[in-house]
């Protein structure tokens, strides 16, 4: 590894993953003008590398590699060398992935493009090594390859880049479907995933293994619609088999990016804002819907670990905690058995050795990630202990761990604020709030929706990231709405009509700036984004779910929350837009089949009239939120609120009803399935009955 003895451009810029590449000998740019303007003047190739900085493979190509001073010899005589943030610009990350992943069949960061001067792909791939190994050419083979072929083979070099530009444009181009949108279309998506489900370790296909926390939601919600066991079954088996394995921290909580096994045992140690907010909400939901405490728990460590771990001290959510620390990956995580005796002692040490399942050998390279490999009667009875004093043993011990861990050098954190993920804990948070009837995590909620609407909002738009005290980019169609999404969940859980004003103030921005006026749906960029090839259009979920997806969500919520049918309409554009694709690639659209499911289901509208603070308002709330209804909508209004009402129809002409001495009911709940109301009552029980039951499992 070299010295640090150069600086280069990236020094300047505000994104970690950029300033950590801002020492080595290659001569990188950010991407922009100035790097453009050189490979024209200079007709040079331009070489673009993607990563983040949670990535770990993203450190092994930079010490590999880009700290080498002969590959970045090369690298500088014959490129220009652009450093991208992916999450910084994931448009950006979004085309030249799609392009690497048609020329290789697969796709990962880092990310390596080379380009035309004009930024026209024509070669590309992924982790390259600095020697041939493993079936892999080595990078500095690759590079002189590729100098070569623009020096003598312009003309395939520009007939391979039209063809990118025509394959961009194509996938980019969709067309809505001549068939209706049933619910046989979320019962062939149901039979396509069961198909694809791991019945021994839970999740879906083999290693390396992802949650899919989208897809189990939409399994939630057929077994909602269709009292189906299996699609409870399939839920419940994934979620207890992560919660057990080594991708959940059972120490400082919170899920690590994905496992490398197929049971969930080996994580990749990153962890990411985003995938810890949906996986909340999924535990979240199963929660709801089975009461197991397990869930409940799960939902409370990660939300209390981003409490901890990743929030500013403005209310913003930090991005990414890294893989690595000292320099190897999962150094912070791992465990031996005598590191845990010294912590708790012999006798206890060897109990809890063998609940986490630590051992001499070890599980990764030599230390042990720990998991729950056996259920704790199993444990109990061999240690010759009932269950409720092994669990006590494991609170302390758990506590004592996490304790000498924090001694430890943590892994580097990217507390770049990013709109959209920003968004998705937000929604998570609300939800959490009300449903386990935790203040912190509605403070949390509430202070980042403050945040957000400060921070990373100017002139009624809205910005994608905030770092360094600086909001920059302008924001994605994700970001608008996921932070629209994140703003009903929160007026859901407070009832104050300013995050129902903003929320539908963001709904008119994102339609002016990515709405497709010719064949509908949205693009991901806005007009304010110049400097990309194409437009592309979200489709598929990725890790989070495509602002499509997000979209139409919003649109059937503010349809039944305010009767406008313009937000139907635009609902039923972009369910028939994907509809074929989410035909054929049922994996790839969990959060759209969400949508398409409640766009099919009956939907409640429920509007609350009455005194916040009143027992029998207290008591209708609390039966709201322990009840699974992922397709109602929920209003409050305070008696004599005149403002609520104008902003939310579903509150106009909703009076309390009297008591029979003449004074208004506490509380009184109109209860409506697609606009068709029943008689409104007064008490809780009555409320109870009203709402659609909990299905009983059919096998």
């Amino acid at each position: 590894m070299s010295e640090r003895r150069y600086t280069n451009r990236l020094i300047h810029e505000t994104s970690l993953y950029l300033r950590q590449h801002a020492q080595n000998p290659v001569d990188w740019y950010p991407w922009g003008e100035e790097a453009f303007e050189r490979a024209r003047r200079e007709d040079k190739p331009i070489l673009l590398s993607i990563g983040y900085s949670a990535c770990h493979w993203c450190h092994v190509m930079e010490r590999e590699s880009f700290e080498n001073e002969e590959i970045a010899r090369v690298m500088n005589e014959h490129f220009v060398n652009i450093k991208v943030d992916r999450e910084e610009r994931p448009d950006l990350d979004a085309i030249y992935m799609s392009v690497v992943q048609a020329m290789t069949g697969h796709g990962g960061w880092p990310l390596t493009v080379f380009l035309t001067p004009e930024g026209i792909p024509f070669y590309g791939g992924t982790y390259f090594p600095p020697v041939d190994r493993h079936g892999l050419p080595a990078f500095p083979r690759v590079l002189r390859a590729v100098a070569e072929a623009y020096r003598t083979r312009r003309q395939e070099i520009e007939k391979v880049g039209q063809e990118v530009l025509d394959h961009l444009r194509a996938m980019n181009t969709w067309r809505p479907s001549d068939r209706d949108v049933t619910p046989e279309l979320l019962e062939a998506a149901y039979r396509a995933l069961a198909e694809q489900f791991d019945t021994t370790y839970g999740g879906f296909g083999r290693a390396p293994k992802f949650p899919a926390p989208m897809v189990l939601e939409f399994l939630l919600r057929m077994y909602l619609r269709t009292g189906d066991a299996d699609a409870l079954q399939m839920v419940e088996h994934t979620l207890t088999r992560m919660a057990r394995g080594g991708i959940y921290d059972h120490l400082g909580g919170g899920f690590h990016r994905y496992a490398t096994d197929a049971q969930w045992l080996i994580p990749h140690f990153e962890k990411m804002l985003y995938d810890n907010a949906l996986l909340a909400h999924a535990y979240l939901a199963a929660y709801q819907l089975t009461r197991n405490p397990l869930y409940r728990e799960v939902v409370e460590e990660t939300l209390q670990y981003v409490l901890r771990e990743m929030t500013d001290p403005q209310g913003g959510f930090y991005a990414t905690q890294d893989a690595d620390s000292e320099g190897e990956e999962g150094k912070f995580y791992v465990w031996t058995p005598e590191e845990i005796r010294a912590v708790l002692g012999e006798r206890e040490g060897e109990i809890v050795c063998r609940y986490f399942g630590v051992t001499e050998w070890g599980n990764f390279e030599g230390k042990t990630v720990l998991s729950v490999p056996r259920d704790p009667e199993v444990i109990a009875r061999l240690e010759g202990l009932t269950v409720s004093e092994l669990e006590a043993i494991i609170r302390r011990a758990r506590r004592a761990l996490w304790e000498h861990r924090e001694q430890r050098v943590k892994p580097a954190r990217d507390e770049k604020i990013l709109a959209a993920w920003n968004g998705l804990m937000l929604r998570s948070f609300a939800r959490a709030a009300v449903v386990l009837g935790r203040d912190e995590f509605y403070h949390a909620a509430r202070r980042n929706a403050e945040f957000l609407l400060t921070a990373l909002r100017r002139d009624g738009a809205l910005w994608h990231l905030f770092a360094d005290g600086v909001a920059k980019i302008p924001a994605y169609q994700d970001d608008y709405a996921c932070v629209i999404d994140g703003l009903l969940a929160l007026y859901e859980a407070d009832f104050d009509p300013r995050w129902f004003r903003e929320a539908l103030a963001l709904t008119d921005a994102m339609l002016e700036r990515f709405w497709d006026t010719e064949h509908g749906g949205f693009f991901y960029t806005s007009a304010e984004h110049t400097d990309v090839l194409v437009r592309v259009k979200e489709a598929f979920d990725q890790a989070t779910p495509s602002g499509n997806a997000v979209a139409a969500e919003v649109f059937l919520r503010l349809y039944h929350f305010t009767g406008d049918a313009t937000y139907w309409e635009r609902a039923q554009t972009i369910l028939r837009l994907f509809a074929d694709p989410m035909r054929r690639h049922p994996y790839g659209f969990g959060r759209l089949l969400c949508a398409l499911d409640w766009a099919l289901a009956p939907t409640q509208e429920i509007a609350l009239v009455g005194d916040p603070e009143a027992p029998t308002t207290r008591a209708m709330r609390r039966i709201l939120s322990e009840r699974y209804l992922p397709h109602a909508v929920i209003a409050f209004r305070r008696i004599g609120d005149e403002e609520a009402p104008r902003l939310i129809p579903l509150l106009r002409d909703r009076e309390p009803l009297r008591e029979s001495d003449g004074r208004p009911a506490p509380c009184t709940a109109y209860v409506c399935q697609n606009f068709t109301c029943h008689q409104p009552v007064t008490r809780a029980e009555e409320l109870e009955r009203l709402l659609p039951p909990v299905p009983s499992a059919t096998a």
